[in-house]
């Protein structure tokens, strides 16, 4: 015996009901846009407005990162502060203040004096001869002890709290440093950004005074600097990180009303969709191989006597955060591109999609079977099913557009949490309600 068609549909059937429906909608909308198709404009109207977001979305990167570190003293701070325990900038340091310390002490004066002390002593003439050959160990001496003295500062637990709460203090000089207007620790002069590392070295002269090196006490207050930066080019970089610094909080907004407008002008939306995502993954891609480049060229056009290891090391540590949000914008912009593909006609993307509905469809079932009764629930998700799906991507969106620095892990859990939103929708959509039938016609024999 059959029934007639009066009979409520099970899951599966409803889902693949949606489905013919998603398909007639797309051949129908295929086949109203043919003719406009002919009209190129508009086509190439799209394709550059995405390419102009594509644009602007890495400048938008980089302009947030350049606005974060003026503006931002938290950010700032995590960005130069784990430079107090690099060993490659401890190094650098420590010979930099080694150097500062050796040019105040006058060994010549020091051989005067122990040469003298020997004469009052009544030794034998070539013995105090000898004396004043000791020029050369007294210097060789003098260079490990207060090279020991300045490592020892360098690599303590207080220099790195001087480092981080200096850097905390002088970090309004560093708007002052990239607009040439320096006048404090951190000071921009003969192309290169630098850190008056005194405290350093008034404090090795301490450590030189306690351990009997009375000479150490004559060294005068010694303002020597710690180059951050250095480049021929920093007069001009620092003109483009003020522009940038400045267009910070608006070029990520007119970036995407320019995606979003190439997305509006195209006739298939969904592959302009999809276009505009792979179009900021590819700029995002094109601008972290940029960076690892630069750095080659940075290192490779340092100043005779720089240290290219620790060069390297603050050159990582300014870009870090930079990265970071050229890899969270790109993961964002390849799901966005999958996720597009993924509602689409393909047949990849209706077997995914028919795949994960039947999935859930059976977990319902079984719940439902199991006593569990969704009544008005489910009938109001199967109403307002799209708008449920618009608030889930609408949320996600503002989540990414207001956290402060968004990175790939932000990207990747928001996205498990759209999916899971998603399935969840799925899951409780029972379907319209059933009509209760007023008669049922057997038909057989």
């Amino acid at each position: 015996m059959a029934s007639t068609g009066d009979e409520p549909l099970s899951s599966r059937e409803r889902g693949e009901l949606d489905e013919l429906r998603r398909r007639v909608g797309a051949l129908e909308s295929g086949a109203g846009s043919r003719a406009a198709r002919h009209h190129p404009f508009r086509s190439a109207g799209s394709v550059l407005l995405i390419l102009l977001a594509a644009l602007l979305s890495l400048l938008s990167v980089v302009a947030v990162w350049a606005n974060s570190i003026v503006r931002d003293t938290d950010r700032y701070v995590a960005t130069v502060g784990p430079l107090a325990s690099d060993p490659d900038v401890q190094k650098a340091v420590t010979n930099r203040v080694t150097d500062a310390v050796l040019a105040q002490i006058d060994v010549d004066a020091l051989v005067k004096e122990l040469q003298d002390a020997v004469s009052e002593t009544g030794v034998p003439p070539k013995a105090a001869q000898l004396v004043g050959n000791l020029e050369a160990p007294i210097t060789s001496g003098l260079k490990q002890l207060v090279s020991g003295t300045v490592e020892r500062v360098v690599t303590s637990g207080a220099f790195e709290t001087v480092w981080v709460e200096g850097n905390r203090r002088v970090h309004a000089a560093v708007d002052k440093a990239l607009t040439g207007e320096a006048d404090s620790a951190v000071s921009l002069k003969n192309d290169e950004v630098a850190i008056d590392v005194a405290p350093i070295v008034a404090q090795v002269k301490e450590r030189l005074v306690d351990a009997g090196l009375g000479a150490a006490a004559k060294i005068p207050d010694i303002h020597t600097d710690f180059v951050v930066v250095q480049s021929n080019d920093i007069g001009k970089i620092k003109t483009y990180m003020r522009v940038l610094e400045i267009m910070g909080g608006w070029l990520p907004v007119i970036a995407l009303l320019v995606a979003a407008a190439g997305v509006y002008t195209a006739f298939n939306r969904r592959h302009a969709l999809i276009g505009t995502g792979l179009a900021v993954f590819a700029a995002m891609l094109f601008l972290g191989i940029t960076l690892t480049v630069f750095r080659d060229v940075y290192l490779d056009h340092l100043p005779s006597g720089a240290s290219p290891a620790a060069a390297g090391a603050v050159y990582d540590a300014l870009i870090k955060f930079l990265r970071a949000g050229v890899r969270a914008l790109g993961a964002l912009a390849l799901i966005t591109a999958v996720g597009a593909f993924l509602c689409g006609p393909s047949r990849i993307a209706v077997l995914a999609r028919n795949g994960c509905r039947r999935s859930i469809g059976a977990l319902r079932d079984v719940a439902v079977s199991g006593g569990l009764r969704l009544g008005a629930v489910g009938r109001f998700v199967h109403r307002f099913k799209r708008w449920i799906g618009v608030a889930i991507l609408l949320g996600a969106a503002i989540v990414l557009f207001t956290w402060s620095y968004p990175t790939t892990m932000v990207v990747v859990w928001t996205t498990v949490v759209v999916l899971i939103g998603f399935a969840i929708r799925e899951f409780l959509d029972t379907g319209s309600a059933p009509t209760a039938p007023e008669s049922r016609k057997a038909v057989g024999p």
